[in-house]
C-alpha cells in the first residue's frame, strides 16, 4: 500500500509502498471522479505535477482534514495506485475493502453538496448526491469505522451515525450493516441487493466493487463484461458459502446463547467483578500478556464467567477486532474434540474477516468437505488456522475456549499444546481459556510463554459474592413463580447463602428441584433441609430422592444406560434400549417427561440426552455405582448389547432410506423424515462394544449369546449386510470394522465352531469392502457380494441380495486371498511401509511427498504429515512407537510425534537424498543412508549426528541395525554390503558377491545372519559373524528385487519385486514356500509384523497392502493368468471371443461366455504387444508393438478340429497382407492403442478406472486388483486386463438396469 503523507513545510508526497505490517495510521479520502484530465494521477505525483488540477483540491482537502484529526498520512484511491502495473492494480482491487476498513478515518468529500444554504437545502443535495449512486463508494460507505461526509466548502456535515437515518432511507442498507455488524450475518441476496442503480465507468467494476462485500477474490479481467465478471463473482461466491456450510460444525454464537438460556440467563451483576481483577486487566492491557487461564473447580460458574467476558469484549473492543470462541462439552460428542474446536474457531474468525477464508479454500478445493471430517482434519486445521493467525492482514483478535477439561482424553494433550505454542505466535492475538484445576492442564501451560492465571479460589470473596448475587435473583423469579411470601423467601435466602459455598451449580440445581416438586409454601423449610451442602452432599440426596420415588426403577434404567453409553443417545435411541420405554418411543414430549423425573442429573438438549455437568455423572460412577448398577456395571452392558441386538434385528432393512440407485455417494445422502436410523445409530456403532465389555464367556446366562445357533449368529446370518448399510450410513465404517474385529477375539476360545467360521467370514468382507461401503453404502449388495469368493458365508447367505443385471463370466476363485486390506490414499508411488511395535498403527511414505498414519486394525488413515518438500522414500517407528522418523529426497529427516503428529525435530546434515532409515532396538539410535554415499548414525534424544560413515562409494540405499544395536549394516549400489561396529564407527566387513545394485538389507532377529536383495534378481544370506554368503536364492526371474525381510522367529524370508509378486522363502534351506499376487504395480518395500503373523507392502500402484503371513496358507491363484501386466486386450466382432497380450510375452484367447482361456500364444520375440485387433470374421488375430512391429495370426483346424490360432509364417514389421484382409479402417484401429480409455454412453469404466458405469453413471465398485491397466468393451460386454496379470470379463444386462 503506497500512501500520501504531508510534510512539516505542507508539501504532499507520495511514501514508499508500505508491507501491511508496518503501515502507520492513516486517513483515507472518498470521492466521485470528475473528467479524468481534472485528476491527479499516479504519474502526476510522481513527478511532481498535478498541482493545478482541480482534483488536486480533494487532495489538499483530505491532507488538511487528517492534519487536524493527528494523521500524517492518508491515501486517495486516484493518485495512490499505479494504475499501469496490472499486477498492483489487481492487488489494489482485492485489497480495497481491507484499506477502508483499516483507516482511523474515511472523509467522504461530496462535490455535488453546499452547506452555504439552509439545513434543509443541503440534506435535499445530500440524498441526490451523485456519490449514492457509484459503485465503489458501497464498499467505502461499509468498510471504515468511520465515515465522515463533508461538503464541497469542506466543511462536515455528520458522520456515519449521526446521518445513520439519512443514510438508512438513501440507499436501503439496514441499519446493523451501517453500524458495522460483520457483512456475513447478511444473506447474499441481501447484499446483493444493495448495489441497486449503482453504476461504475467500467462495467466490470461493477462486480469488481462487490469482492470485499462478499470477501472473495477474482482477478479484474477488463474487458470480458458485465455478464462474465458477475458470473464469475456469483461462482465465487457460491464456493465461499459452500465452504463456510461445511465448515460450520456448530456456530458458537448460537451455541452461548443455548447455554444461557438452558442456565436461566446470564446475570450481569455475577460476572462484573472480573471486569476490575488484576489478573484480567493485566491480560487485556498488557501487549505482552497473551493468554489468560481461568481456572477453578466443578461449579464455579466458569462458563457463565467466560459468557460474561464475551459480552463485554463485544461492547468495549475495537470495531475492527475479532472475537472467535467454542464451548467443549464432554457429554457431545460432537464438540468434546480438538478438531471441533478449531472448526469453531475458524468459522467465527472467517464470518467476521471473510478474508480469511482463504486459507482454508487452498486445502478445500482440492479435498472439500472431507478436510473438516476425515483422520486429518486435526493436522489440516492446525495448519490452517496457523496459517490464519500469521495473516499479515489479521485485525486484532481475542480467542476464547471454555472447559478445555471437557474435551476428550486423547485430543486434550494436542489441543493444550497447540495453544501453548500458538500463544505467544502473535502480538495481534490475545487468548483466554479455562477448566477444573487439573495438573496436566497446568503442565502444559506452563510452557506458554507470557501467561497469566487466574485463580477462582484465589479469588474467593469476588466468587462468593458473584453467587450470592445470583443466589438473589433465582430465589426471586422462584418467589415470583410460586407466589411464596416474603419469611418463606427469606428461609431460602438464608439457607442457600450459609450452604452455597461460593458454587453456582449447587444454586441452579436446589433451586431447579423446588421448582419440578411444587413444594406447598409450609413445607419448603423442610424441604430446604433436604438439601445438604456441597456438590457431594446434593447429589447424594438426588440419588437418595431417586430411590424412594414411585419410579425408582425406570430412572435408574435411564441413568445407568446414560452413564454406561459411550456417547450421549438420543430420546428415540433411549426409548429403543430402556424396555420400559418402548410404549413411549414415538412420544418425545412423554419421553422428555420421563427423563425429567431422574433427579435433576440429566437435561435433553435437541432431543439428545446430556449430564447436567460432567461433575454429576463423575458422581455416579464414583460414588453411587452400587445403587445405580446393582447388578454391576458388566449386566448393564449386557442388558444394552441385548436390546441393541434386538431393535436391530426388528428394524434393519434393505436400502433403508430408499436411496435410487446402488452407486448413491454417502456425502450426499440425507437421513428421510421420519429419519428410520434415529433410534438405531447408538446400537449399530455399539452393540459390540457393550457385548466384550459384560464378559459374557464368565456368566452361564449370558455366554448363550455366542453359541452356534444363538442371537448373535443369527443376527450375522440374517442381518450382517443391513447392518453394514446402516453403518455406512452413520458414517462409522472404521468402528464397524473394529467392532467385527473384536467380536471375533470374543469368540475365540468358545465352543462354537459354525459361529467362528461365520464371523472370521465376516471379518474379512468388511475387511476387504469396506473402502466401497464407505463410499456407497449400497455396494454391500453389488460390489461386495460380486467380489467375495464362492465359499463366503456372507455371500451364500445373502446371495438373493446379488444384483441379476451383471454376471462375471470368470470366477475369482473360492477362498478369501491372503490380502486383508489394501490401504489407499495416497496419490503417488508408496515407496515404504511399516507396522509400530504395539501393532496398532502403520506407517507409509510416498512419491506424493507426504506420510501418513494408519490404523492397523481399521484400516482407517489417522494421520497425513506434510512437511516434506519432495518424495518420502523411508518410514521408520522407534521400538516404544512414540516417534516416527521419515527420510526423504528433500535431503531431510523428519521425526514426528505418532500420538500427535507434530513434527519434533528435521535433521538436514545429508547433502543427498535419504533413501533409508532405521531405529536401534533401544531406540537410543538412529541410522539413515543417502545418496551422498555415506550412512550417519544420530542420536535419538539429543539429535546430534554421532558418526558419518563414508567407506560407501555410490548410493546407500538401505541400512540396518543389529538385534544388540552393536553393528550396524548398509546395502549400496556399489554391489557392497557393509558391517559396521555402532560405536567406533569402524567398518568390519565388506561383503561382495551381488553384481548389481543392492537395494535391501535386514539382520535376523538373533543377529546371526544378514539377508540382502539386489537388482540382479536375487536374495543373498550371508554369515553375520564371518560375511560368508550361505545361500544364494534366484528370487525373481522377471523382477529385480527391491526389499528384503526376517520373520521375528528367523524362520521365514519375504522378499519383495519389481515383478509384483511378494514371494516367502524358508530362510534355512532357501525353500520357495509362497507366492502373494494382488498389487499392479512394482512393490518397493516389505516388512513382517513384530508377531511375524502379517505381512505389509508398499507399491508403485499407489496402495499399501496387509497380508496373512501366520496360518500358513497358500494363497489362490488362477492358472490361466498371465504372469505380467495386461498390456492389450481386444473383443472379437461377435463378442465371443477376447484376446489379451501381457508383459510376460503372451498373447490368450478367451471364450467370452465362460471365462475359459481357449489358448495361450507364446509370441517368440521380446516386444510388448500394445495394441490388437480382430478382423471382421474373426478368423484373424493382428498384434502390434510400440517400435512399429505388427504380425498376424490365423485361426486354423487341427486334426482333431479344434481351431487353434498359428503366426502367419511370413512376419514382417507391417504386413504387406492387413490391407487385404482387414481393410484401412482395421488398421487404423490396430494403429491405436487399446489400454484402458473411459467412454461416456452405453456400459463403459469411469474416468478413474474405479466404476463399471451405464451412460454415464456409476454401477458397480471395482476393488484395486480389478481396476484395469487396460480395456475393452463390446455391447454389454467389458473386459479388463488388471497389473497383476489377470483378465475379467462382466456381461451388463442394460434391460435390467433400466
Amino acid at each position: 500500500m503506497r500512501l500520501l503523507q504531508r510534510l512539516s513545510n505542507g508539501y504532499i508526497a507520495l511514501t514508499r509502498n508500505f508491507h501491511d505490517v508496518a503501515i502507520p495510521q492513516y486517513a483515507i479520502l472518498s470521492h466521485t471522479w470528475g473528467n479524468e484530465e481534472e485528476e491527479v494521477t499516479f504519474d502526476d505525483m510522481s513527478g511532481g505535477r498535478g498541482r493545478d488540477k482541480a482534483g488536486f483540491d480533494k487532495i489538499k482537502f483530505c491532507a488538511e482534514q487528517a492534519a487536524k484529526d493527528g494523521l500524517e498520512y492518508f491515501w486517495v484511491d486516484s493518485c495512490c495506485i499505479d494504475k499501469s502495473n496490472k499486477a498492483e492494480l489487481q492487488e489494489a482491487i482485492s485489497s480495497m475493502f481491507r484499506w477502508y476498513q483499516r483507516s482511523a478515518k474515511c472523509y467522504v468529500y461530496l462535490s455535488d453538496v453546499s452547506d452555504q444554504k439552509t439545513h434543509l437545502m443541503w440534506e435535499q443535495a445530500f440524498r441526490k448526491s451523485r456519490w449514492f449512486t457509484r459503485g465503489w463508494t458501497l464498499q467505502e460507505l461499509l468498510a471504515p469505522v468511520s465515515v465522515e461526509f463533508f461538503s464541497k466548502e469542506a466543511h462536515r456535515l455528520g458522520d456515519n451515525l449521526s446521518l445513520e437515518q439519512q443514510i438508512h432511507e438513501i440507499t436501503g442498507i439496514p441499519r446493523k450493516a451501517l453500524r458495522g455488524e460483520p457483512l456475513p450475518q447478511f444473506s447474499v441476496n441481501e447484499r446483493m441487493s444493495w448495489i441497486g442503480d449503482r453504476k461504475t465507468t467500467l462495467e466490470e467494476d461493477l462486480a469488481y466493487s462487490l469482492l470485499g462485500i462478499f470477501g472473495v477474490d477474482i482477478p479484474p479481467r477488463y474487458g470480458e463484461g458485465s455478464k462474465e465478471a458477475f458470473e464469475r463473482l456469483e461462482k465465487e461466491i457460491g464456493k465461499l458459502e459452500e465452504c463456510l456450510r461445511d465448515l460450520r460444525l456448530t456456530d458458537p454464537r448460537h451455541h452461548k446463547s443455548h447455554i444461557e438460556h438452558i442456565k436461566g440467563g446470564l446475570l450481569e451483576a455475577s460476572y462484573r467483578w472480573i471486569l476490575g481483577n488484576d489478573d484480567y486487566q493485566t491480560w487485556r492491557n498488557d501487549e505482552q500478556s497473551r493468554l489468560l487461564w481461568i481456572r477453578g473447580d466443578p461449579g464455579k460458574g466458569k462458563t457463565m464467567l467466560l459468557c460474561g467476558i464475551i459480552n463485554e469484549l463485544n461492547k468495549s473492543m475495537a470495531k475492527t477486532a475479532l472475537l472467535s470462541y467454542f464451548f467443549c462439552e464432554a457429554t457431545n460428542s460432537r464438540i468434546n474434540n480438538a478438531t471441533a474446536v478449531l472448526r469453531g474457531l475458524i468459522y467465527m474468525l472467517v464470518c467476521q474477516q471473510p478474508s480469511l477464508i482463504s486459507h482454508i479454500r487452498k486445502e478445500y478445493d482440492h479435498a472439500g468437505k472431507a478436510l473438516f471430517e476425515d483422520s486429518d482434519a486435526w493436522f489440516a486445521l492446525s495448519e490452517v488456522f496457523t496459517d490464519m493467525l500469521q495473516d499479515h492482514t489479521l485485525n486484532s483478535t481475542y480467542l476464547i475456549i471454555d472447559a478445555l477439561d471437557e474435551c476428550v482424553e486423547v485430543d486434550m494433550p494436542k489441543l493444550l499444546k497447540f495453544i501453548a505454542e500458538k500463544s505467544s505466535l502473535s502480538s495481534r492475538v490475545k487468548w483466554l481459556v479455562s477448566s477444573r484445576n487439573w495438573p496436566p492442564i497446568e503442565e502444559q501451560l506452563k510452557k506458554a510463554g507470557s501467561k497469566v492465571t487466574l485463580c477462582l479460589e484465589l479469588s474467593a470473596e469476588s466468587v462468593s459474592t458473584a453467587v450470592s448475587t445470583y443466589i438473589q435473583h433465582k430465589v426471586h423469579q422462584l418467589v415470583q413463580d410460586r407466589n411464596y411470601d416474603d419469611m418463606t423467601r427469606n428461609s431460602i435466602l438464608d439457607y442457600m447463602f450459609l450452604n452455597a459455598d461460593s458454587t453456582f451449580l449447587w444454586v441452579a440445581l436446589v433451586c431447579q428441584n423446588l421448582e419440578n416438586t411444587h413444594t406447598p409454601q409450609g413445607l419448603i423449610r423442610a424441604r430446604l433441609n433436604s438439601f445438604p451442602p456441597g456438590l457431594d452432599s446434593l447429589y447424594r440426596r438426588m440419588i437418595a430422592q431417586i430411590y424412594e420415588s414411585k419410579d425408582s426403577e425406570l430412572c435408574k434404567r435411564i441413568l445407568a444406560l446414560i452413564a454406561t453409553a459411550y456417547e450421549p443417545v438420543n430420546l428415540k435411541e433411549v426409548a429403543s434400549l430402556v424396555e420400559m420405554l418402548e410404549e413411549s418411543f414415538d412420544d418425545v414430549k412423554s419421553l422428555q417427561e420421563i427423563v425429567g423425573l431422574c433427579g435433576s442429573f440429566l437435561v435433553v438438549r435437541d432431543r439428545t440426552i446430556y449430564f447436567v455437568h460432567q461433575s454429576a455423572k463423575d458422581y455416579l460412577l464414583a460414588e453411587a455405582s452400587i445403587k445405580i448398577f446393582p447388578s454391576g456395571m458388566k449386566k448393564i452392558h449386557y442388558e444394552i448389547f441385548s436390546r441393541s441386538l434386538n431393535v436391530l434385528s426388528r428394524k434393519l432393512r434393505r436400502n433403508i432410506y430408499n436411496l435410487d440407485s446402488l452407486s448413491y455417494p454417502i456425502e450426499r445422502v440425507q437421513p428421510p423424515h421420519p429419519d428410520p436410523l434415529a433410534a438405531l445409530r447408538y446400537p449399530c456403532l455399539y452393540w459390540v462394544d457393550h457385548l466384550y465389555e459384560s464378559e459374557p464367556h464368565n456368566h452361564a446366562e449370558m455366554k448363550v449369546s455366542l453359541q452356534d445357533r444363538g442371537p448373535v449368529y443369527v443376527f450375522v446370518k440374517e442381518k450382517y449386510l443391513y447392518w453394514l448399510e446402516a453403518v455406512s450410513m452413520c458414517k462409522g465404517m472404521p468402528k464397524g470394522v473394529l467392532a467385527i474385529a473384536k467380536l471375533e477375539k470374543l469368540i475365540q476360545g468358545e465352543e462354537a465352531a459354525t459361529l467362528a467360521k461365520l464371523v472370521y467370514d465376516a471379518r474379512r468382507f468388511i475387511m476387504y469392502h469396506k473402502h466401497a461401503i464407505e463410499v456407497s453404502p449400497l455396494q454391500a449388495y453389488a460390489s461386495a457380494l460380486l467380489f467375495s469368493p464362492n465359499s463366503s458365508l456372507i455371500r451364500h447367505h445373502f446371495n438373493k441380495e446379488e444384483p441379476d443385471w451383471i454376471t462375471m463370466k470368470r470366477q475369482i476363485g473360492t477362498q478369501w486371498s491372503t490380502c486383508l486390506q489394501t490401504l489407499e490414499g495416497h496419490s503417488g508411488t508408496v515407496n515404504s511401509a511399516v507396522f509400530s511395535h504395539d501393532l496398532r498403527r502403520l506407517a507409509s511414505a510416498s512419491d506424493d511427498c507426504t506420510v501418513k498414519i494408519w490404523d492397523a486394525a481399521s484400516g482407517a488413515c489417522l494421520q497425513t504429515l506434510k512437511d516434506h518438500s519432495r518424495f518420502v522414500s523411508s518410514v521408520a517407528f522407534s521400538h516404544d512407537s512414540t516417534r516416527l522418523a521419515s527420510a526423504s529426497g528433500d535431503y531431510t529427516i523428519k521425526i514426528w510425534d505418532t500420538s500427535s503428529g507434530a513434527c519434533l525435530e528435521t535433521l538436514v546434515h545429508h547433502s543427498g537424498s535419504v533413501r533409508s532409515l532405521a531405529f536401534s532396538q533401544d531406540s537410543a539410535q538412529l541410522a539413515s543412508a543417502s545418496d551422498d554415499s555415506t550412512v550417519r548414525i544420530w542420536d535419538a534424544s539429543t539429535w546430534v549426528c554421532l558418526r558419518t560413515l563414508a567407506d560407501h562409494s555410490s548410493t546407500v540405499s538401505s541400512v540396518t541395525f543389529s538385534h544388540d544395536a552393536t553393528r550396524l549394516a548398509s546395502a549400496s549400489h556399489d554391489c557392497k554390503i557393509k558391517i559396521w561396529d555402532t560405536e567406533s564407527g569402524m567398518c568390519l566387513q565388506t561383503l561382495r558377491g551381488h553384481e548389481d545394485f543392492v537395494n535391501s538389507v535386514t539382520f535376523s532377529h538373533d543377529s546371526t545372519q544378514l539377508a540382502s536383495a539386489s537388482d540382479d534378481r536375487t536374495i543373498r544370506v550371508w554369515d553375520a559373524g564371518s560375511g560368508v554368503c550361505l545361500q544364494r536364492i534366484i528370487a525373481h526371474g522377471k523382477g529385480i528385487v527391491t526389499s528384503v525381510a526376517f520373520s521375528n522367529n528367523s524362520t521365514q524370508l519375504v522378499s519383495a519385486s519389481s515383478d509384483r509378486i511378494l514371494t516367502i522363502w524358508d530362510a534355512s534351506s532357501g525353500a520357495y514356500l509362497q507366492a502373494l499376487r494382488g498389487h499392479s504395480g512394482s512393490i518397493n518395500s516389505v516388512a513382517f509384523s513384530r508377531d511375524s503373523t502379517q505381512l505389509i507392502s508398499a507399491s508403485h500402484d499407489r496402495t499399501i497392502r496387509i497380508w496373512d503371513a501366520g496360518d500358513g496358507a497358500y494363497p489362490q491363484t488362477l492358472d490361466d493368468s498371465h504372469s505380467n501386466i495386461v498390456s492389450a486386450v481386444a473383443f472379437s466382432h461377435d463378442s465371443t471371443r477376447f484376446a489379451s497380450a501381457s508383459y510376460d510375452r503372451t498373447v490368450k484367447i478367451w471364450d467370452t461366455s465362460n471365462g475359459v482361456c481357449l489358448q495361450t500364444l507364446d509370441i517368440g520375440h521380446n516386444d510388448t504387444v500394445d495394441r490388437l485387433a480382430f478382423s471382421d470374421r474373426s478368423e484373424k488375430l493382428i498384434l502390434a508393438s510400440g517400435n512399429g512391429r505388427v504380425e498376424t495370426w490365423d485361426q486354423l483346424e487341427d486334426s482333431t478340429g479344434r481351431r487353434l490360432w498359428a503366426q502367419q509364417k511370413s512376419r514382417s514389421w507391417v504386413s504387406q497382407a492387413m490391407s487385404r484382409f482387414l481393410g484401412r479402417e482395421n488398421i487404423d484401429y490396430v494403429n491405436q492403442r487399446s489400454s484402458y480409455e473411459p467412454r461416456s454412453g452405453g456400459v463403459a469404466l469411469s474416468s478413474g478406472g474405479e466404476w463399471i458405469t451405464y451412460n454415464s453413471k456409476n454401477l458397480l465398485w471395482l476393488p484395486p486388483e480389478y481396476r484395469p491397466s487396460c480395456s475393452a468393451v463390446s455391447g454389454g460386454m467389458i473386459g479388463i486386463g488388471v497389473g497383476s496379470g489377470e483378465v475379467w470379463f462382466f456381461n451388463v444386462e442394460a434391460n435390467a438396469i433400466e
